[in-house]
């Protein structure tokens, strides 16, 4: 593989656009969070699919599918950050994630799990913890029962695992994600085996747009509140949330949300994740969004504004 195109704030985002040998095109992306510095915490996104065929109707990684990347062409994405920052295989980060959630649901390539098992041998990083985020698509039980042994052999409570819900409202979440997934039932019982005799919770992450339905009393109905906690993100600014009138509710405007508040209410840990907004314009927080803004050549408002350097080395 080689890198092909880049664009971001060295300081905060870059998101890097490769080329596989025989043409296929992903995205990853590196992040340091403010107010970190890279040494404090170091964040890097990495695609598990070219594209993506769930097609979200919120996320432009839908836009094609081109198939699985191999192992290697998983670690090429880890590598080349890696040895670009820091030169080898060291890195001296005090926290140092690795998101499997750029383009492509994770559990459709059995290439992660061979990277979750070389991952803590192949870099000297401390620092080091996984995270890992699903749809939970129908289908994917081998995926899952694996990474449960992994989990418990190599990382313990290292390892930061998501389902991604945004909707408890099964019509909605059916249009919102559309492919057959677990029912919610099944996703609780698989999340509490996940981090069993753990300290550690498992996420339900929810990316509220204006009309998302989340009712507490259904959360309740399944999930824990001692061994899930509520994960609420803005839909950000994609050409698909364009396209399909998804206007996020989130914003660093307002910090009061009365579903949030139920949610407390009702015993849950609650995180609202907003990023710095010069990413949406970077397209670090757009999911697979260099992509369309290379075929596309049209720059969304408040979205992908930041240069995009091509035909690099």
């Amino acid at each position: 593989m080689k890198v092909i195109a880049k664009t971001g704030n060295d300081e905060l985002a870059m998101v890097y656009v490769a080329q596989s040998d025989n043409g296929k095109l992903l995205e990853f992306v590196e992040s340091v969070p403010p107010p970190y510095t890279r040494d404090q915490k170091w964040v890097l996104i990495i695609s598990t699919l070219f594209g993506c065929p769930v097609k979200c109707n919120f996320c432009d990684a839908g836009s094609f599918y081109n198939g699985k990347p191999t192992k290697d062409e998983l670690f090429f994405q880890i590598d080349y950050l890696v040895n670009s920052r820091f030169g080898g295989k060291s890195v001296p980060s005090k926290k140092f994630k690795i998101q499997f959630s750029r383009m492509g649901e994770p559990t459709l390539n059995p290439a992660v799990l061979d990277v979750l098992k070389d991952l803590p041998d192949r870099y000297d990083a401390p620092g080091f913890y996984p995270s890992l985020s699903t749809i939970a698509p129908k289908g994917s039980e081998d995926f899952f029962n694996e990474l449960i042994g992994i989990k418990n052999k190599l990382y313990n409570d290292r390892f930061q695992f998501q389902f991604s819900i945004h909707s408890t409202d099964t019509e909605q979440r059916n249009w919102l994600i559309p492919v057959k997934t677990w029912s919610l039932d099944k996703i609780a019982e698989f999340g509490e085996r996940f981090h069993q005799d753990s300290n550690q919770k498992t996420t339900l992450n929810f990316a509220l747009s204006n009309d998302s339905i989340v009712e507490t009393t259904i959360l309740l109905k399944y999930f824990n509140p001692d061994n899930f906690l509520i994960k609420i993100t803005p839909v950000n600014p994609t050409y698909k949330a364009l396209e399909n009138k998804l206007d996020s509710i989130i914003s660093k405007k307002s910090k009061q949300y009365q579903i949030i508040e139920n949610l407390k209410k009702s015993r849950y840990e609650v995180i609202v994740s907003i990023g710095d907004l010069t990413e949406n314009e970077i397209g670090s927080n757009c999911g697979q969004h260099v992509m369309n803004y290379l075929k596309n050549k049209v720059a969304l408002k408040n979205s992908y504004t930041f240069p995009l350097q091509t035909s690099l080395s």
